[in-house]
């Protein structure tokens, strides 16, 4: 096995559950980079970290009382870290098709790190929590003002109230043409469909 992919795969990982393009060296993957974005607490940790095929990088950090005065622990009292840096992880998709995921730090002290972050992204997703909508307000506009296809996940959280995808995106003046979706990131399937949704949506934005 090939040293630069045996150091991607998790130390139980076999031959046999290796990925096509694992296996046969002449097949080069296509590579996609995709960043997961939103406000402070919505679940992009939880995002990368539920469908990562391999052991998620993540720059988990303890909080503090220096923070208590800037990260509203209102609705996630039971948060102790926070992501100072970004999330990384990777899964692949229909064979040949690998999505290198990033997660973005939610919050404002570390927006610095979104131009670096993004790069090179085909497009990202904007996870929104509606018990405090006007949080992923930054990333929207931001994603808007660069060009960079995206799509909208709501995060339903326990206990929050569900609202249907075209009452949010009349809350969040959304675009016709941009996807908003109802997804639990703790649920591997309900992830992996808001990251088909969001290559679908950037195919059609940018075939090329």
């Amino acid at each position: 096995m090939d040293s630069a992919v045996s150091d991607l795969l998790p130390a139980d990982e076999s031959e046999e559950t290796l990925q096509p393009w694992q296996r046969d060296k002449t097949r080069a993957p296509i590579a996609t980079k995709i960043v997961v974005a939103g406000g402070f607490g919505v679940g992009k940790t939880t995002l990368v970290t539920t469908v990562s095929e391999i052991t998620p990088l993540q720059t988990e950090a303890l909080m503090t009382q220096a923070s208590e005065e800037t990260d509203d622990l209102t609705e996630t009292p039971d948060k102790t870290t926070t992501t100072v840096a970004m999330d990384f992880g990777r899964i692949t998709l229909d064979d040949d098709l690998v999505l290198y995921l990033f997660g973005t730090p939610g919050q404002q002290r570390f927006w610095f790190m979104w131009d670096d972050l993004v790069r090179g992204a085909i497009g990202a997703v904007v996870l929104a929590d509606t018990r405090r909508l006007s949080d992923c307000f930054p990333a929207l506009d931001y994603f808007e003002s660069c060009g960079l296809p995206y799509v909208v996940a709501v995060n339903h959280f326990d206990g929050s109230t569900k609202f249907e995808p075209d009452d949010v995106r009349e809350a969040l003046t959304v675009p016709p043409q941009i996807p908003v979706i109802v997804m639990d990131a703790r649920m591997r399937v309900s992830a992996v469909e808001t990251l088909l949704a969001l290559v679908g949506h950037a195919l059609d934005v940018t075939p090329e």
